[in-house]
């Protein structure tokens, strides 16, 4: 890199730290609920007059359609158990969506979309230009009711342009649930409606229903289905994202944190999707804007073809894997990495939502599901102890090795493998619990974060154990850190340090390569690193790594209490004869581990070898040419 780059990559950053430094950060303003209240439409008025176009500029703008372009908004509210959705004659769309069974982080009801938060639009292709349906008036004979589980409700919306010509959208309303099923129909419209595509156009403000903002932006995403796999665009994304995708989408979804919308293409899929997702930083009521655009097919919106589904609801598990008109619907759950998920959605979340039966608590359920997970992993914890002891036995052998060899460490490694060797002992075999407990801690890493069961569930000082627990404030935020100090996260590193010096005082001691750190300091330097990145985690999470570290010390404790270092010491030196006779077999470890020795055994007598050639070819030199 040349000098001219150095220096202005040094004045960029200079000039990045000294903002940093020197910008004043605008303190966020939480929304008032008293304000909140005031500005919230009543969802049973009805609307106020529009205003009201002349008849030419209306004939101008809609064409043939014009008609519609005048009349009062009306509001007809269905509900049944989990909703309360509110549609409008207004563009014969859902105006409103009420989740019933959940409140926002302010103890607020939760309107997961508004007419202020959601625009939804059908753009036709008419003769005379484009018409958008969502700034048009319909009609409707539908009545506002409640509806039961095992029944249905349907909402019939029509735009009648005469002669048997109309738009027609109907939606229908199970008794329970968040799926709303969603039909349109154009009838008699051939002369009237092109055969190109119509557009549809989706823009929804995800509002803040949690209590972290920043977290929030970074798990808002645009999730969808496109030959044969789930993607998604804006996860993580702090800036503008826009994306274009080529093939059709079966299905989108606009995910919060625990909730989402979503429309399924029933039929026939969105082809030239356009993908938004939009960012405003200063913004303290919606966290991210996701637009969605893609083409309908408007010969099926003809034919009868235009069935589709719309889901209001939360991203529950439980619940978005019965969506069966969407495949990998389920998906909108992050699970984790590929390799993780069937641990998550084969063991962890099925054993969860039974322990769910018989626990209201879900501290006290947390502390359940640990215990199992730990008896499930007794019999490997015990064969790793047993191998670590004997290990230990071992000892003394090494110390008159030590200092046999002096500082020499590799020649050290190899005679301490030798011994490991002649008596039989593997010491990869008490790493076999902790190979097989990181896939269990990892999965729960990812699972955590989006488990609502545990939202807004309290335990001890945590009011809710789906985000940190933060009892303590900060009159400065830690970079890497916070404003907030989590007590579950401090107690969780407390507890690593305690296992970290536990297993340190059982492991024997392991020869130190010059130069490298000492393997035992990273064991204490790992669980303060690791408190920098879970304090802002789910409380549930750090609670469930606190109980675990707990549980495997008093594990050890008991599995100690049955092993006797005698009858250790008798196995060793009898599998030390066997070895030495032939009669026992050696494990292919041992087996590898002699081939490796001798490999650099040899490996190592070639180097000498050409060493002393090389100094004797020297000294021919320098005897021809003193």
């Amino acid at each position: 890199m040349e000098r001219n780059q150095i220096i202005g990559l040094a004045l960029i950053m200079t000039m990045l730290i000294g903002y940093q430094l020197l910008a004043p950060s605008p303190e966020p303003t939480k929304p008032n609920p008293t304000e909140q209240a005031k500005n919230k439409p009543n969802p049973t008025a009805t609307a106020p007059v529009q205003k009201q176009l002349d008849s030419i500029t209306a004939k101008a703008v809609y064409g043939d359609f014009a008609s519609a372009a005048q009349g009062t908004a009306q509001d007809i509210i269905v509900e049944n158990d989990d909703v309360r959705v509110t549609f409008s004659t207004k563009g014969g769309n859902v105006k409103e969506v009420l989740l019933k069974k959940y409140k926002t982080y302010q103890q607020q009801p939760l309107y997961l979309i508004d007419a202020q938060s959601s625009k939804f639009s059908l753009e036709l292709p008419t003769n005379k230009g484009t018409v958008n349906l969502s700034e048009l008036y319909f009609t409707t004979d539908s009545q506002s009711q409640t509806i039961t589980a095992g029944k249905s409700a349907k909402v019939a919306f029509r735009l009648a342009m005469g002669n048997n010509q109309y738009v027609e959208q109907t939606y229908t309303v199970q008794g329970s649930g968040y799926l709303i099923d969603y039909d349109v129909q154009l009838v008699g419209l051939d002369g009237l409606v092109k055969n190109e595509p119509t557009r549809l156009v989706w823009q929804d403000k995800l509002k803040q229903l949690e209590n972290d903002m920043a977290e929030n932006r970074k798990v808002v995403t645009t999730n969808y289905y496109s030959d044969g796999s789930l993607s998604d665009i804006g996860r993580g994304q702090s800036d503008n994202v826009e994306d274009k995708i080529e093939k059709p989408v079966s299905w989108f979804s606009h995910k919060n944190k625990y909730f989402l919308t979503a429309f399924i293409a029933k039929n026939s899929p969105l082809s030239n999707v356009t993908l938004k997702s939009l960012v405003d930083a200063t913004d303290t009521t919606y966290i991210k804007t996701m637009q969605t655009e893609g083409s309908l097919a408007t010969a099926d919106l003809k034919s009868g073809k235009g069935n589709f589904q719309f889901f209001f609801g939360p991203n529950d598990y439980q619940v978005v894997k019965e969506v069966q008109a969407a495949p990998d619907f389920g998906n909108n759950v992050d699970l984790g990495y590929a390799i993780l998920r069937p641990l998550n959605k084969y063991f962890f979340v099925p054993m969860f939502n039974f322990l769910e039966k018989f626990f209201s608590n879900y501290g006290i359920l947390i502390i359940v599901l640990v215990l199992i997970v730990k008896a499930l992993m007794t019999p490997l914890v015990y064969k790793s102890y047993v191998s670590m002891a004997k290990m230990r036995m071992l000892a003394p052998e090494l110390a008159v090795i030590r200092e046999k060899v002096g500082d020499d460490a590799a020649k050290m490694q190899q005679e301490q493998m030798k011994l490991y060797q002649q008596v039989g002992v593997s010491p990869l075999s008490g790493c076999i619990p902790v190979l097989a407990t990181m896939p269990i801690l990892m999965s729960l890493f990812f699972l955590f974060p989006n488990l609502i069961e545990l939202r807004q569930e309290a335990f001890l000082w945590a009011k809710d154990l789906s985000t940190y627990d933060a009892p303590i404030k900060l009159p400065f935020s830690i970079p890497f850190y916070g404003a907030h100090v989590s007590i579950f996260t401090l107690a969780m590193t407390v507890s690593q340090l305690v296992y970290a010096w536990y297993n340190n005082q059982i492991t024997p001691t392991q020869v130190q390569q010059p130069g490298m750190p000492d393997m035992r300091m990273l064991t204490y330097f790992m669980p303060v690193m690791f408190m920098f990145i879970m304090n802002s985690f789910p409380a549930g999470l750090s609670f469930y790594y606190l109980v675990s570290n707990v549980v495997t010390i008093l594990q050890q404790q008991i599995i100690r209490r049955f092993v006797n270092d005698d009858k250790i010491r008798s196995i060793l030196e009898e599998n030390r004869k066997k070895i030495a006779s032939g009669v026992k077999k050696k494990s292919k470890f041992s087996d590898i581990l002699e081939r490796s020795m001798k490999a650099a055994e040899e490996a190592k007598k070639q180097s000498e070898e050409a060493k002393k050639q090389t100094e004797a070819k020297r000294q021919q030199i320098k005897k021809k040419n003193p």
